[in-house]
């Protein structure tokens, strides 16, 4: 078998761990899955899933690493940007589409959030929401302005979870919730002297 198909093979294999234990961490909670279970409901041996990984938490970080890579990009190319209205818009709308694009890892993090806060993942997504709040509030924004930002990025979180219930249709809570956040910005960018 040549180097690619290899590699490709595994990859899947990798993916497949990734999901199912995704899939096993959000129905009975990460500290009630144990790796015997991840590798039964996968058909492998435990020493097969070794190969790949060798604690739930290295599952659980390469997912979050994975379906957050897209923020990483997001926070890099928002600290190369004016500090306008429109960059503001644009990273919420950025960061709207990785939330959706990640909704399974994100549903996880919100139902089991002691558990996510005593592990890597906690300090790295907590991390990743300062980069975004950096791109969002302008250094010389009031306290208030600053907080309508900060909402602005929970109010994106609210529409995944709470607000499930309100739309049938998710697009259309997508952009309802994408609407608020932005007029969050928007009147917090008016505050700072922005226009």
């Amino acid at each position: 078998m040549d180097g690619t198909k290899q590699q490709r093979r595994r990859g899947d294999t990798r993916q497949r761990i990734q999901d199912v234990a995704l899939e096993l961490f959000a129905e009975q909670g990460y500290e009630k899955t144990s790796l015997r279970e991840i590798a039964e409901s996968l058909d492998v041996t435990k020493a097969a899933l070794y190969y790949h990984f060798k604690t739930k938490e290295e599952i659980l970080v390469s997912i979050f690493e994975d379906l957050t890579q897209p923020i990483q990009g997001l926070i890099a190319w928002g600290r190369e940007q004016p500090h306008t209205l429109e960059t503001k818009r644009e990273a919420l709308r950025r960061y709207g589409e990785v939330l959706a694009g990640a909704a399974p890892l994100f549903r996880f993090m919100q139902e089991n959030q002691a558990t996510v806060r005593d592990l890597r993942i906690g300090e790295m997504f907590k991390n990743r929401i300062l980069g975004l709040r950096d791109i969002l509030i302008d250094p010389e924004a009031d306290l208030v302005d600053q907080v309508r930002c900060i909402s602005a990025l929970f109010t994106l979180h609210a529409g995944m979870f709470v607000l499930q219930d309100l739309e049938d249709d998710p697009e259309k809570r997508r952009a309802a919730v994408l609407e608020v956040a932005t007029d969050l910005v928007t009147q917090a960018h008016r505050g700072a002297g922005g226009v």
